[in-house]
């Protein structure tokens, strides 16, 4: 399966060109969130990515509301609202935790996490979320490690062959790892991850 992962549009014309080039190739797109600028032109940014004409599955950022982003989506038929859900195919199977970006800790995705395990166990994992996880290069910011201790945690344990994540506009395209599992940053020119 050939996924485009992408993150941190925020309505840049430019960036949604390139994405529609590299959706050509790709069997399913991850948004990690934030494509607007405060909600600004949402609709409109959904529509042109809805017009790629591949399955979209998109968490919000911090730039767009829980609820407003989930009742946009539902406009669209190529794009599914994926905050605090699971998509299975095959042996593959993503979760998506949006939101935030700036906490150290979340309790709500801890509920979520121990409410996913079960559905992740012999599976090929991929976590999908908006902010960071603690302690790796994507949140470093000027040498300081920003990202939030949940998610370090649960992916310690969890190990998901990858995790993509956004936010922090400093380390687009930036990509690590914490165990054996891939930390990246796809950034909003997106990235295509063969899995």
């Amino acid at each position: 399966m050939m996924l485009l992962a992408f993150v941190d549009v925020h309505g840049d014309g430019r960036c949604l060109r390139i994405l529609r080039k590299k959706a050509k190739k790709a069997d399913l797109i991850l948004c990690a969130g934030d494509i607007t600028v405060f909600e600004n032109h949402m609709r409109m940014i959904l529509r042109e990515l809805n017009s790629f004409k591949k399955p979209i599955l998109i968490i919000p950022g911090n730039h767009e509301p829980d609820s407003r982003l989930r009742k946009a989506c539902e406009k669209f038929k190529n794009i599914t609202y994926f905050h605090k859900k699971l998509y299975e195919k095959d042996d593959v199977v993503i979760a998506g935790f949006g939101g935030d970006g700036f906490s150290l800790r979340d309790k709500k995705f801890e509920a979520f996490a121990r409410k996913i395990k079960p559905k992740i166990k012999n599976k090929k994992f991929i976590l999908m979320l908006h902010g960071p996880p603690y302690g790796n290069k994507t949140d470093l910011i000027q040498g300081e490690h920003a990202g939030n201790k949940s998610y370090r945690d649960f992916i310690v344990k969890q190990k998901p062959v990858l995790v993509i994540c956004g936010h922090l506009h400093e380390n687009e395209g930036v990509k690590d790892k914490i165990g054996k599992s891939i930390i990246l940053n796809p950034g909003p020119d997106g990235r295509l991850i063969e899995i």
